[in-house]
């Protein structure tokens, strides 16, 4: 890919390898193997990082902030085979040698969901995703129930700290709908998103997986979105949120202390659009995630 050269105008995804005392770390979890339909998402990671080049870390204020200058942002990897049970070991090894650094996980489908959050210790998830993710069994549709049911005791999340945001209708089975509501998870359905506004949203999300003093992992599935956005994503159906409306969530979520790890999965490289849409929108979601950071400093 062919860009120009300007020195006024810097390029974000150009940061350097990971040492102690970042504030954010870009990490690639590119799991693949588990999905329960035939996915490229191992692809994902490169694909989003040659993407964040085409696009600045500023943002335009007023006053103007480079993120670069704002944050002192890494880029730790990819974890070699992170499937599996030893793939799974490494993931939450390598969350755990990043802290307190707010990372960002870029999958690789939604199985990556479970190390991640496992390994940055959270005690509540806030879940972006037009799917449940509540299967039995391990694949890309269990993570939410396995960080409710598999994970080692003393680390699993209670299912009143699960904010799950965007839930689609004719998307899902009303089996999980009851498990979900069994549980005591709190879903915010596309619908009631739009009735109620992102604002409204975002605040009690925080509030109840962020109760007390709670670490919250967000999971941004980008299947959330319209597929004419997310064509690169397998799940994705028309209807889903605006790229707009997933971009303002993921800052207004990133925004709050609370929030200490994230993840952006779903997206198959191989399977997008010509022009890369999707995998330009998770770029630009890496980003929105990093202002939300940059805005914790700003409003101390």
């Amino acid at each position: 890919m062919a860009l120009s050269h300007d020195p006024l105008w810097p390029r974000a995804g150009v940061w350097p390898a990971f040492e102690q005392s970042a504030d954010a770390v870009i990490l690639g979890v590119p799991t693949w193997r588990t999905s329960l339909s035939p996915t490229g998402a191992h692809r994902t990671p490169s694909a989003i990082r040659e993407a964040l080049l085409r696009y600045s870390p500023s943002l335009i204020g007023p006053p103007a902030i480079d993120l670069n200058g704002a944050l002192r942002i890494a880029d730790a990897g990819d974890i070699h085979e992170p499937d599996g049970d030893e793939g799974i070991a490494s993931v939450i090894a390598r969350m755990r040698e990043l802290a307190p650094a707010f990372v960002i996980a870029l999958g690789g489908d939604n199985s990556l969901t479970y190390p991640v959050a496992l390994g940055a210790d959270t005690t509540g998830l806030i879940t972006f995703d037009a799917h449940f993710d509540l299967r039995d069994g391990i694949s890309n549709g269990s993570p939410v129930r396995r960080l409710i049911e598999d994970a080692p005791e003393g680390s699993r999340i209670d299912p009143a700290r699960i904010v799950q945001i965007g839930i689609a209708d004719f998307a899902n089975s009303s089996h999980y709908a009851q498990r979900a509501a069994d549980w005591g998870i709190r879903v915010i359905a596309l619908d009631e998103v739009r009735r109620r506004g992102i604002d409204d949203v975002v605040g009690e999300a925080l509030e109840v997986a962020g109760s007390g003093d709670g670490r919250i992992h967000l999971d941004i599935d980008v299947d959330v979105c319209d597929r004419s956005v997310a064509p690169g994503c397998p799940a994705s159906v028309p209807g889903g949120l605006a790229a707009w409306e997933l971009r303002a969530l993921s800052r207004a979520i990133a925004s709050d202390s609370r929030v200490v790890s994230a993840d952006i999965a779903e997206v198959d490289a191989t399977a997008d659009a010509e022009d890369g849409r999707t995998v330009r929108l998770a770029a630009l979601c890496v980003l929105e995630l990093l202002a939300g950071r940059a805005n914790r400093t700003r409003t101390r």
